[in-house]
């Protein structure tokens, strides 16, 4: 069984419209969100939430930070040793990970 929701909104003068909370919710819409409008063959529209991926200022940084530290002080790096790498091991036992595998579109 197909569910359908249906909620009809007005345009202004200006040909600006509120989005109907039934569509706020389906969405997970919040203040300041980006929607998509996708208009397809048949004249009918899509309309869908867009997943915004802005660059986190503070990890810019501490990223840059690192990659600094890194190329100044080589000397720093080392292999974990293999107790440490027991007790990361033990927070996750039952993950596997394939770091051959492709990254899934949403992990990108």
């Amino acid at each position: 069984m197909t569910l359908s929701l249906y909620s009809d909104s007005t345009l202004t003068n200006r040909y600006q419209t509120t989005i109907p909370h039934i569509v706020r919710k389906a969405l997970r819409l919040e203040k300041h969100d980006k929607i998509r409008y996708a208009v397809q063959a048949d004249g009918s529209v899509l309309i869908s939430r867009v997943n915004q991926t802005e660059a986190d200022p503070v990890l810019v940084n501490f990223l840059t930070f690192l990659a600094d530290d890194i190329s100044q002080n080589p000397q720093n790096i080392s292999a974990i040793d293999s107790d440490l790498l027991g007790r990361i091991r033990s927070l996750v036992p039952d993950i596997e990970i394939d770091l051959d595998s492709p990254l899934s579109e949403e992990d990108e």
